[in-house]
């Protein structure tokens, strides 16, 4: 089952790494895990069944457990150089874009989507981000699209999103990730 664990921090990178420690001893029982790279480079669990995706921006962490391949990201919404948009979206990713009124916070929607999709693949963004093609999915939507689910998630200041093979669930939030563990 695909498990999703979100938490605002100070640093949203060391938050990220806590959750992940800490849903792997409490609900998995892996208390050393060993970590290791799939050849594409995608970091992975050595020796065990369990497939992992974290993602953290400012101070926003988010970590997806699961059985099934799986990839997460998360945006802190922030103003970016006016080009981005054009240059990242695809037409119709731009079109759906442009006619919500062009906010920063939709652009993240999208692009988290197609993070989300990249690090699942595990092959990392090593093609023009504009033919990544991602279901158009407003904050709390899921569908299928070309054989795997997507989520989008989403409140003020963030944006997030999960691709795999299992049907993400909502968000569990967790307000102290280091107490967690």
């Amino acid at each position: 089952m695909l498990t999703l664990f979100f938490s605002a921090a100070e640093d949203g990178r060391s938050a990220a790494h806590a959750l992940l420690r800490a849903v792997l001893a409490e609900d998995f029982g892996l208390e050393s895990p060993v970590f290791a790279r799939s050849p594409g480079g995608k970091p992975c669990l050595e020796n065990a069944p369990l497939q992992f995706s974290l993602s953290h921006s400012g101070p926003f962490a988010l970590c997806g457990v699961g059985d099934a391949p799986l990839g997460v990201d998360v945006e802190r919404v922030r103003p970016r150089r006016p080009g981005l948009p054009r240059f990242a979206l695809s037409d119709r990713e731009f079109q759906w874009f442009t006619g919500r009124g062009g906010r920063w916070e939709d652009f993240y929607t999208l692009w988290t989507l197609k993070e989300s999709f990249v690090k699942y693949t595990g092959q990392g963004l090593n093609v023009a981000p504009r033919s990544i093609a991602v279901p158009l999915l407003s904050p709390g939507e899921s569908g299928i699209f070309r054989g795997l689910w997507f989520r989008s998630y989403g409140a003020p200041g963030w944006r997030a999103a999960c691709c795999g093979q299992e049907e993400p669930q909502e968000l569990k939030r967790i307000s102290d990730p280091f107490q967690a563990i």
